[in-house]
């Protein structure tokens, strides 16, 4: 399983919140629907940072494969970040950082787990 990490940084609180609607209100799933299986919306807690507060948020998706993702980096994801950025462009004080990753295990509360052959 691959993991999938977006992490967009604010000097306003509003425009996060703003961010963080539009993931919820379409862009999770758009995402879903191009092949992810699950999609989340994050609000991480503020920092400081040279004496100014930093908002933060992050997107988590998860593809199945390495290949469902390049696909979705192929056919999809142009598309849905020029959307982003048209909407929330660095213009306005958003930083964008990207993570690939891949899970080697994971574990929920009802003891489900799941691993990669990887793993």
């Amino acid at each position: 399983m691959i993991a999938y990490t977006v992490v967009a940084e604010f000097d306003d609180a509003e425009l996060l919140k703003q961010w963080l609607d539009w993931l919820k209100n379409g862009h999770l799933a758009d995402v879903c629907a191009s092949g992810a299986t699950d999609a989340e919306a994050i609000a991480l807690d503020s920092v400081s940072s040279g004496g100014r507060t930093v908002y933060r948020g992050e997107a988590r998706y998860h593809f199945a494969t390495r290949e469902d993702f390049a696909a979705y980096e192929r056919h999809h994801a142009p598309r849905l970040r020029a959307e982003g950025l048209r909407r929330f462009p660095t213009e306005r004080g958003v930083r964008y950082r990207r993570a690939v990753a891949e899970v080697v295990a994971a574990v929920s509360a009802s003891g489900v787990r799941r691993q990669s052959p990887a793993g």
